[in-house]
């Protein structure tokens, strides 16, 4: 229950710390004196924040510093030390001076406050040194790091022990105070972010990721009193194309010896940078020193004359150069490149020049820029023109457990190389060097990218990047595991390795067994195992040499194959080689098992050899020669039709397939009748010599079954054209009709019917033929009345459902088209109605049968002539 609400309290401190938008901080101590008690050392430990100025809220007033101090190599809580204020309110602050620059559009206003808090404390001397740690609750929003609620951040310093530090004491560097510099989004900027060492301890620069607050829950105490074992908290989540070593993009860098952070600015925002000073003693990493601070870059830009501090040009005599002031206000350059080797020739008003210097030596560049509005503005820059230098190393290493070797053999023909900044390429804080020949041991296997940067008096750099693979073994190998030979042989062992010391065993019947490729000449079997030992990183691999006092060799069963057929020869030997003849003479593979097709008769004969072991044996494979079938009658028919097929077969049996349309199918010459296209397959065998079947095809297509319509009978009157019409199921066909009496032209599908004398009737027949001759037919019967157009209705009619006379239907004589036909019942009620000919009434109404009784008719059409044609009766309904 305690914890619970030593958990609440702090949630509401550190909600209420929020309010301060800390900008960044150091933690870092001073070596002060012997301490009170034997074997210890005072260190007045310090904590300073930076606030900005132009934040809403509390000020550094209400921050409380308590800090952990941990055993480095646990990672146990061994104190916790609260740090006094050591300021007075308001706090002090540094700002940059407004407008002060004419040349700078936008005129940002960079101020910070500064709140520094310490303490005193005696520390045992500990062979592993102290961790110092600070939880620190929320971050602003930012630009390169996705921030919600749970961000925080934490700040860490070491005191080494005295496994790092064997004698002596040590101060804590402490990064300068510059950080009123003024930068401008996409514009170049040099920001020192240099520290000082009171012991004059050497110092490297890097970016680091930045520490995120205390790990699990947004809330945690100060000091953390459960840490990770490794006291390494989460980092920040950068978001890319930002990371914890490119904190501002890939455009900007930070010098390894001056720390000045250098390059072309992101756009504007708020963005976090930590910087870790490595602090070096006798060539010894001592300590790992971070400052973590919230950079702002301005939406301004600046019409300036901005120009590296240096260039190195090393591998020509050529050099370009370029204002890295963005700035679209500047309307005009002018460069001097300083050669005093062609001083009238060395100058250019180009934005963007490349100049080629006659001669090394070192130069001055100079740049002068006019801006709009009268802004102008000049800088210079040192240039060191001394060509052929290169950076080059080796590295000699045997396995992870090792260390490896790095050589330095970078070349320069001017002055001397003079400073080395290796990076090993293993991700850790310990895993670079200043030195020209360092060592490494490497923690794990694995792949590692080594990145050597040199530089020389003359101001020349390099960098030079080599892809390690850390193997945690030499390699060995052996190319195959187990090999043969004869008992009166000798046989080299080629194995391969990297450098070391080889040992083979046994020692019995080998030429060397310290040497990689010795010569055996084992007796019987015997396994061979190679050891290498590269500077105490082992490892093996083994042979088995298998011994024969004899081989023997079976060529195998002589055999029979299809003349132009190939066959693999089935030989069995333990043989390693084979030397292989035939009879008659023809060219064969020496390997084990060849494949051969021979034309004739052959007999092939073999050599086995086991290096000086010899065995002989032969084969005769006999050539046969392939049955012989031919296949005709490929054709087309009709539905229905037949047709004859023809084969001929050389050989002993033959069949026909499928038999289920065929007549006589055990013949060569069967009658087939298939309802669909059908592809018939002669095959033909022979019972002896080669028994592999051969085939020809006959394919009959077949035209399916169609049908045509002649039409509906039909009734005209005398002297009325009729225009017949008929319909094929199948395209492409001709057509024929008889008799051809009053037809405009009986051999089209839609000829004219004008019958004239008419008779009482007549049928007309319809044929229908295919390209392939394939007929169908169909007939009409038409009805001639002489009388004229009229509509005939039959007086009764008997809808029992026994398919006679069950529908009473107006019949038109004469007519082209029907207008209507109406029957109603003795009260005047319509019960049918309808304007297509040859349809009629069933005797129903509604669904319901009408009763037996006299119903009343009236029709109305039009005839061939366009008269309307009218009648009325009555009809009958007989049930």
């Amino acid at each position: 229950m305690k914890k619970i609400v030593f958990a609440a309290l702090f949630f509401l401190a550190a909600a209420t710390a929020h309010g301060t938008h800390i900008s960044g901080g150091e933690l870092f101590y001073e070596y002060v004196g012997p301490g009170a008690a034997a074997n210890t050392d005072r260190y007045k430990i310090s904590m300073r924040l930076f606030r900005d100025c132009n934040s809403t809220g509390a000020t550094l007033d209400i921050e409380s510093v308590t800090i952990g101090i941990y055993a480095t190599s646990t990672a146990t809580l061994t104190m916790q030390l609260f740090l006094d204020k050591q300021f007075s309110s308001p706090p002090p602050f540094i700002q940059n001076t407004p407008n002060i620059n004419p040349c700078i559009t936008g005129n940002p206003n960079v101020c910070y406050q500064i709140g520094l808090f310490s303490q005193t404390i005696d520390l045992p001397r500990t062979a592993d040194g102290y961790t110092l740690s600070w939880i620190r609750y929320t971050r602003k929003l930012l630009a390169n790091v996705l921030v919600d609620g749970t961000t925080g951040a934490t700040f860490t310093t070491q005191i080494p022990g005295t496994n790092q530090l064997p004698s002596g004491t040590n101060s804590s560097p402490q990064f300068v105070i510059k950080d009123t510099t003024i930068i401008c989004q996409l514009t170049h900027f040099s920001l020192d972010f240099s520290a000082i060492d009171a012991d004059g301890d050497s110092l490297s620069y890097k970016f680091t990721p930045g520490y995120d607050g205390a790990v699990g829950t947004s809330v945690n105490a100060n000091p953390d009193p459960d840490p990770p074992a490794t006291l390494i908290p989460n980092i920040l989540n950068y978001v890319a194309p930002f990371s914890g070593t490119q904190p501002l993009g890939a455009s900007v860098t930070i010098n390894t010896h001056t720390g000045v952070i250098s390059g072309i600015a992101p756009v504007t925002g708020y963005y976090v940078v930590c910087v870790v000073a490595e602090e070096w003693r006798n060539g010894v990493l001592i300590n790992h020193h971070r400052k973590d601070f919230i950079l702002y870059v301005g939406d301004c830009t600046i019409s300036a004359a901005q120009l590296q501090p240096k260039y190195s040009v090393c591998n020509s005599f050529l050099a370009s150069f370029q204002n890295l002031s963005p700035s679209s206000s500047i309307i005009s350059y002018a460069w001097d490149f300083g050669d005093i080797n062609n001083p009238t020739k060395d100058t250019s008003s180009s934005p963007t020049p490349t100049y080629s210097y006659k001669d090394t030596g070192t130069f001055t560049v100079k740049l002068r820029v006019t801006g709009t509005g009268g802004c102008e503005d000049s800088s210079s820059a040192r240039v060191s023109v001394y060509p052929t230098f290169r950076t080059d190393f080796r590295v000699v290493g045997s396995c992870y457990t090792n260390p490896y070797q790095f050589n330095d053999l970078s070349t320069g023909a001017y002055g001397t190389i003079n400073s080395w900044s290796w990076n090993f390429g293993d991700g850790t804080d310990g895993d670079t060097s200043h030195v020209q020949n360092p060592t490494y041991t490497y923690a794990s296997p694995g792949t590692r990218n080594v990145q050597l940067i040199s530089t020389s008096s003359k101001g020349c750099s390099d960098t030079a990047i080599f892809q390690l693979k850390v193997v945690d073994k030499p390699a060995v190998n052996i190319p195959f595991p187990d090999t043969l030979i004869c008992n009166i042989d000798t046989l080299l062992l080629p194995a391969t390795a990297d450098s070391g010391v080889y040992s083979w065993s046994p020692s019995t019947r080998i030429s060397n067994t310290s040497i990689l490729t010795p010569l055996v000449s084992p007796q019987t079997t015997t396994k061979y195992v190679l050891t290498v030992n590269s500077n105490g990183c082992i490892n093996s691999d083994s042979v088995t040499v298998n011994v024969l006092p004899f081989i023997t060799v079976n060529a195998g069963l002589d055999t029979l194959i299809c003349k132009t057929d190939t066959i693999r020869l089935g030989t069995t030997s333990a043989a390693l080689s084979y030397q292989w003849q035939s009879t008659p003479q023809v060219a064969v593979n020496n390997v084990k098992n060849p494949l051969v097709a021979p034309l004739v008769n052959t007999k092939y004969y073999v050599t086995a050899n086991l290096g000086k072991c010899q065995a002989l044996d032969s084969v005769s494979v006999t050539v046969a020669p392939y049955p012989t079938v031919s296949g005709s009658g490929d054709t087309v028919i009709c539905y229905g039709s037949r047709t004859q097929l023809h084969g001929v077969a050389g050989g002993q049996t033959y069949r026909w397939t499928p038999t289920s349309s065929l007549i006589n199918a055990n013949s060569l010459a069967p009658i087939a009748g298939p309802e669909k296209t059908t592809a018939y397959i002669l095959t033909v065998q022979n019972t002896t010599g080669c028994r592999k079947p051969v085939s020809d095809t006959v394919v009959v297509g077949v035209i399916p079954l169609f049908s045509v319509s002649a039409g509906v009978d039909t009734v005209i009157v005398a002297g009325q054209p009729l225009q017949l019409q008929a319909a094929a199921s199948t395209a492409g066909v001709t057509y024929s009709w008889t008799p051809t009496t009053g037809l405009s032209d009986p051999s089209i599908g839609n000829p004219v019917a004008t019958i004239t004398p008419p008779p009482d009737s007549i049928t007309y027949t319809v044929r229908a033929t295919t390209p392939e001759g394939c007929v169908a037919q169909d007939a009409m019967t038409v009805r001639i009345f002489s009388g004229g157009s009229s509509i005939y209705v039959p007086s009764a009619f008997t809808p029992n459902g026994d398919g006679r006379n069950d529908i009473i239907r107006p019949i038109v004589a004469g007519l082209t088209r029907l207008e209507y036909f109406r029957v109603y019942n003795r009260w005047g009620q319509l019960l049918f109605s309808t304007g297509e000919i040859g349809k009629g009434w069933d005797g129903n109404f509604n669904g319901a049968p009408q009763p037996s009784g006299t119903y009343v008719f009236i029709a109305q059409g039009v005839d061939y002539q366009n008269n309307t044609v009218k009648a009325k009766g009555t009809i009958v309904l007989i049930r």
